[in-house]
């Protein structure tokens, strides 16, 4: 966080007439905050699931407020993927971005420091702090560097995602309070070890719950949610969309790792199957809409809603095969997407249109740029070999053992994307060339390539070596698994009118669920090695252990 900030400070100090050396400085500095995640990611110790290079520091005492930050196996490569796409992002804008150079480098490295925080923040208030903190850049990114309906899209992505924020607030600000009340100091906390460890009623677990998930469901965004999404993808700039697309959902579903589910762990078990549901919904909703968009940057929006709706589902099933699905997939749609607005950035700086029947015929005339463009859509659609592959194939694992005819419904969300990427790729790249002005287009640059062929080459190595991601991560979602599990056999009844529609959980009986069309089994028992306490000791996390 402190490298970005440092970058912006740099950069105020150069004028704004020397757009060249701006550039250089942005993007060096970016190089650099990926350089340290990697250097991170080498010191990180894979066989454990504590947080890890934890930072403590007092911060406002009276309300019991500290600067804590640290990382598990579920944040490590999410925080990568932010120092990866960054880069690449303002690669992608260095000829395409002529008015206000230098805000543009500002908000965009300001907007990675705050989204490293919102993956690193181990105290719920500073999480909040982080959480609204990145909406500021997005939004001037959108609302000042977009095209023609900007400030529309841009208002309506604020307060969207402000709505379920205020929500969160409320629900922050209550935990901490219990916490003061539940352990009888008086003085709140907002620490999330501490947090974890409280045994919270099942009526404030509920609520909570709710507002947590209304909020990172508007961020994903999960369906009925997700109608600003494709606004703020068309209008965003093609460094917006990617950062939006490649880290900015991802916070959603980070959220509902990191705090909804551990938190408020039988609220969360009694509304996954309502949480499953929506997902599902959004799957093949998201791919309906996308298979008749005339708009390729509509297209690829419509798509995130889809690919998206796999990782709740992973999620909602909650076991170790589905969230750590939705964790790998989570990275894996980062770089996919990511590079399938690149690819559509680059046809719409060609051609000034985003139109898929103004292309065709383009393999012909761009080889280089086709042959990246079909590995980043076969990656899409979850091709085996590449990263798209892994993430889905461990998400309906998961959700086959969690909920068969959730699964079933879902797997056919895998069938629509190939059907509306494939004919979406067939139709820009094969045929005649038919419009004059796409004979004359040059092929990828070496910008270009700098910009699209490090993401291509990622889709292969997620999809070759999975297990260089997958492994740290496990006992992190582990212990998750059984830190929200851990309530099983104990009956859950919705207090204050919430109802059972006869799909939600009235009884969690170990090993198996009652969702009133009887018992199956469900996930596995973890292992012997990892039944030990969730979370470390505050104790040992102030040592920085």
């Amino acid at each position: 966080m402190v490298v970005p900030l440092a970058g912006v400070a740099l950069l105020a100090m150069i004028g704004r007439e020397r757009e060249a050396l701006i550039h250089r400085v942005a993007l060096a500095t970016s190089l650099a905050v990926f350089g340290l995640t990697l250097v991170v990611w080498a010191r990180f110790d894979p066989g454990s699931a504590d947080f890890q290079m934890v930072e403590r520091h007092s911060w406002i005492p009276a309300f019991g407020i500290d600067y804590v930050v640290g990382i598990d196996g579920i944040s490590l490569f999410l925080i990568v993927l932010t120092g990866f796409l960054t880069p690449l992002a303002l690669l992608s804008s260095w000829d395409s971005i002529h008015t206000r150079v230098k805000g543009f480098a500002i908000v965009v490295l300001a907007l990675e420091a705050a989204m490293i925080g919102v993956f690193m923040a181990l105290d719920l208030f500073l999480f909040y702090v982080f959480w609204d903190a990145m909406l500021v850049p997005m939004y001037f990114l959108i609302g000042i560097w977009g095209y023609d309906n900007r400030v529309y899209a841009a208002i309506k992505f604020m307060l969207y995602t402000m709505a379920g924020s205020v929500l969160m607030l409320v629900a922050i600000l209550t935990l901490g309070y219990y916490h003061g009340v539940a352990t009888g100091s008086g003085v709140p906390s907002f620490d999330l070890v501490r947090l974890y460890q409280l045994e919270i009623p099942v009526a404030l677990q509920f609520w909570g719950f709710l507002a947590f998930a209304l909020a990172f469901a508007i961020k994903v965004p999960l369906f009925p949610f997700h109608t600003w999404l494709p606004d703020a993808h068309v209008q965003a700039p093609t460094a917006g969309s990617v950062i939006l697309a490649g880290v900015l959902l991802k916070m959603g579903t980070y959220g509902l790792v990191r705090f909804a589910f551990p938190l408020f762990p039988q609220a969360a078990l009694f509304f996954a199957p309502y949480l499953g549901i929506a997902a599902v919904i959004g799957i093949i909703y998201g791919a309906l809409v996308a298979m008749v968009q005339p708009d390729l940057k509509k297209l690829v929006a419509y798509s995130s809603v889809s690919h998206l709706g796999f990782v709740a589902l992973g999620i909602s099933a909650m076991n170790i095969q589905g969230v750590q699905g939705a964790v790998y997939q989570m990275l894996a749609h980062g770089v996919s997407t990511g590079a399938l607005f690149l690819i559509v950035g680059m046809l719409s700086d060609r051609r000034h249109t985003r139109l898929i029947a103004e292309f065709g015929g383009l393999k012909r005339v761009l080889p280089k740029f086709s042959a990246a463009f079909l590995v980043v859509t076969l990656s899409s659609i979850g091709l085996p070999g590449l990263n798209g592959f892994v993430g889905e194939l461990l998400i309906l694992v998961g959700a086959f053992r969690w909920d068969p005819r959730l699964a079933s419904f879902a797997a056919t969300g895998v069938l629509l994307s190939a059907v509306y990427m494939l004919w979406m790729f067939q139709r820009v790249n094969y045929g005649p060339v038919v419009k004059d002005a796409n004979a004359t287009l040059p092929d990828l640059s070496t910008r270009e390539r700098f910009t699209l062929w490090p993401a291509v080459a990622m889709t292969i190595v997620m999809g070759v070596f999975p297990m260089a991601f997958l492994k740290p991560m496990e006992p992190a979602v582990a212990r998750l698994v059984e830190h929200v599990r851990r309530n099983e056999g104990q009956t859950v009844r919705a207090p204050l009118g919430i109802r059972d529609w006869g799909f939600g959980i009235r009884t969690v009986r170990e090993g198996t669920r009652d969702l009133g069309l009887g018992n199956r089994p469900d996930v596995r028992r973890v292992p012997a090695s990892l039944d030990q306490p969730l979370i470390p000791s505050p104790q040992s996390l102030g040592d920085g252990r």
